[in-house]
């Protein structure tokens, strides 16, 4: 009894976010319970009006579609569930936290790149938002300006130097 209450203390992890990204989340979730659950609901019915199921491939593929958006429904409720919205007037604006947008200074070569550190389902390299989960984003937090971040990537051991540290 005592290992299942510990692995489910584990799968349940809090993660913070802006509000705007758990209003993003939260309206996933609603299209997927709303519109897509009833339309994989109406594809069986349709493939099982088509007669043998044992031979129906169509019905196989849409039990097999309701099935995958199943589980995205059960994964968007626990995250949504275990979703904090941060006060980020509460912030330590000295140190890196999630939501800190960081310049920093990759001390081997002095290419300069800025991050904002967000939650892992907020990430998106693209627009220069990184999770507070990967390797460089675990390495940062808690820095100060001026202060070496040691980032452990595959290659080894990269340094950055915290450069600016702000808040959008």
């Amino acid at each position: 009894m005592q290992k299942l209450i510990k692995l489910s203390q584990q799968m349940s992890k809090v993660s913070y976010y802006t509000l705007e990204g758990l209003k993003k989340l939260k309206e996933e979730l609603n299209q997927l319970k709303d519109v897509e659950r009833p339309k994989a609901s109406n594809d069986i019915a349709e493939a099982r009006d088509k007669g043998d199921l044992s031979e129906n491939a169509e019905y196989d593929a849409a039990k097999e579609a309701q099935g995958m958006l199943e589980m995205r429904i059960s994964k968007l409720e626990e995250v949504v569930a275990n979703a904090r919205v941060i006060d980020e007037s509460q912030l330590d604006m000295t140190k890196v936290l999630i939501h800190s947008t960081v310049k920093i200074k990759n001390t081997a070569n002095g290419m300069q790149m800025t991050y904002k550190l967000v939650a892992q389902s907020e990430a998106d390299l693209k627009t220069g938002k990184i999770s507070v989960d990967s390797p460089i984003g675990k390495g940062l937090l808690g820095c100060e300006v001026g202060d070496l971040a040691d980032v452990l990537v595959p290659a080894g051991v990269m340094k950055f130097e915290v450069i600016e540290i702000t808040r959008d």
